[in-house]
């Protein structure tokens, strides 16, 4: 059996139980060295593979190729493994392969879920995730996504919001967003979400500070109805109040 299995945002608490009894039973752990680094105190004992930055299609493949020997094994990705993580690189490799492998998703707590949690509730309307990584997704392609989701007024959760390689990605979007929402529209940022130095700031377009965000941090642009309360970020889910 391959287990793929999403560590949640970073903290032990945020962990679901099933996962931390997979990462428990399994003998053999396959991932990133940053995420195998935040639970190396389950790892006593197991064999581990550990590839780098950008290693993904050949962490999968390693992955697969050990449990098609029979053994039980766990490949690990942060937050939710089937938002942005391992499991459809997973499936799509394991349909390929001659050998059928049993293959099982485990479920994590995504970074947009446990930072919305800290910045009170900005997901209680209709919302979406983007990513403005262009690394998989062509740019044009993330700009029609980010224009869509504008100027329907969904809650728009940005992934992968600004790195070295990528400064201007955050500001183009957001130039993007305002052509549809206020520059007053509220905005919440998780940095390191359930990591030691987690940093939670609500704030509006106009006055969000890039060089704040880095590629640990989640951008929640609300939409035309979110506010502020006693420092906390609000969406109405439509109540009559």
């Amino acid at each position: 059996m391959l287990y793929v299995v999403g560590l949640g945002p970073g903290s032990k608490e945020l962990m679901t139980e099933e996962a931390r009894q997979v990462i428990e039973n399994t003998h053999t752990i396959v991932g990133y060295a940053t995420y195998v680094r935040l639970i190396e105190d389950m790892l006593e004992g197991k064999e581990l593979v550990v590839t780098g930055m950008r290693g993904e299609i050949e962490r999968c493949k390693k992955a697969l190729d050990i449990a098609a020997t029979g053994k039980d094994v766990a490949i690990i990705s942060s937050g939710d493994a089937g938002i942005y993580g391992m499991a459809g690189l997973v499936l799509e490799l394991a349909g390929k392969m001659d050998t059928h492998i049993d293959v099982k998703v485990i479920p994590g707590v995504t970074a947009s879920i446990a930072a919305a949690a800290h910045l009170g509730a900005p997901l209680m309307n209709d919302f979406c995730h983007i990513s403005l990584s262009d690394l998989m997704t062509p740019w044009d392609v993330i700009t029609k996504r980010v224009d869509a989701a504008a100027k329907a007024d969904f809650v728009i959760c940005l992934y992968n919001p600004r790195s070295k390689g990528r400064p201007h990605h955050l500001r183009k979007a957001l130039d993007i967003i305002l052509k549809y929402k206020s520059p007053d529209t509220v905005v919440g940022i998780g940095k390191d979400v359930a990591r030691p130095k987690e940093i939670d700031k609500v704030t509006t377009i106009k006055d969000l500070d890039e060089t704040e965000i880095n590629m640990t941090s989640i951008v929640i642009v609300g939409n035309k109805n979110t506010y502020v309360e006693d420092g906390r970020m609000i969406t109405p889910r439509g109540y009559t109040l």
